[in-house]
């Protein structure tokens, strides 16, 4: 596989995760950990049936140690990132979740043969400004909501690590996320009872909401990310991963959720802002 197919397959799940608010919401009122258990599962029968065709037998010869490192970043973003969104179902929370792309470039750069340059600085501090106008614009919201945005931080940062330690798993065939979605669906299915009270999504569009993730956002981008990340142009994606915000955003209007004011279009204008100068410096172009 070339380089450049690798680079725009990776970039096929940036499309898929930018519906992954709408849906998000959208499944509603199903608990973080029983939707987590749910479509790690669909994205994991999805993921058997792609490497069935090579055999399953690839999956015996990896690592242990690869396979918990999978599964703690898949579970630990999204019980952050669908519990981010029950206590705060809002575009704000959406943007400073997508601060993972502008993390992934300034996390690149302590890659081997990389390093931290002063564009990276400047585009962290113009992408922090968008993150604290959002927060700064939310003014006297309960603290649920305060919550909601901490927790979407910290999903940011958890795919970020997630994403750039994979870089350094090259070798490692992209059939084992087949292994990470089926174990985080079983620990969400764990916790999941210990934690939560059942409840199943609400009438048809809930259903297809929570399907929706499974198919796309939380099943088969996951695979197409692998492969971009492993085999393609990574500060190329990073670049690329921008354009999530803006489109998760605008997805959210378009289905009447959120508004769209000014406050958001230049929070979103800074952290894209930031993030495209960090990964102008990570390219060397600086």
């Amino acid at each position: 596989m070339s380089r450049t197919r690798a680079t725009l397959i990776g970039f096929s799940a940036v499309l898929m995760w930018s519906l992954l608010a709408l849906f998000t919401i959208g499944s509603a009122p199903v608990p973080p950990l029983m939707l987590n258990a749910i479509c790690f599962a669909i994205g994991g029968l999805i993921g058997l049936a792609w490497t069935a065709r090579s055999g399953l037998g690839v999956l015996r010869g990896i690592d242990w140690k690869v396979y918990a490192f999978g599964t703690a970043g898949l579970f630990g973003y999204h019980l952050l990132y669908f519990t981010a969104f029950r206590l705060s179902p809002t575009a704000e929370t959406g943007l400073i979740a997508y601060l993972w792309p502008l993390f992934i470039v300034l996390f690149s750069g302590l890659l081997p043969g990389e390093r931290l340059r002063p564009l990276h600085v400047i585009g962290a501090l113009i992408a922090f400004a968008g993150a604290a106008l959002i927060v700064l614009a939310r003014g006297g919201e309960a603290g649920g909501s305060a919550l909601g945005l901490l927790l979407a931080f910290g999903c940011a940062l958890t795919w970020a690590g997630y994403s750039v330690l994979s870089r350094r798993l090259g070798a490692v065939p992209t059939e084992s996320v087949t292994v990470f979605c089926l174990a985080t669906a079983a620990l969400s299915l764990l916790a999941h009872l210990a934690l939560e009270q059942t409840v199943w999504p609400s009438g048809a569009m809930g259903w297809a909401a929570v399907l929706a993730l499974g198919i796309g956002p939380v099943g088969a981008a996951f695979f197409t990310w692998d492969i971009g990340m492993k085999r393609g142009d990574i500060q190329l994606l990073g670049v690329a991963s921008y354009a999530a915000p803006l489109l998760s955003t605008l997805a959210l209007i378009l289905a009447g959720i959120a508004q769209p004011t000014w406050t958001i279009a230049l929070a979103a204008i800074l952290i894209a802002g930031g993030a495209a100068l960090a990964a102008r410096a990570s390219a060397g172009r600086d």
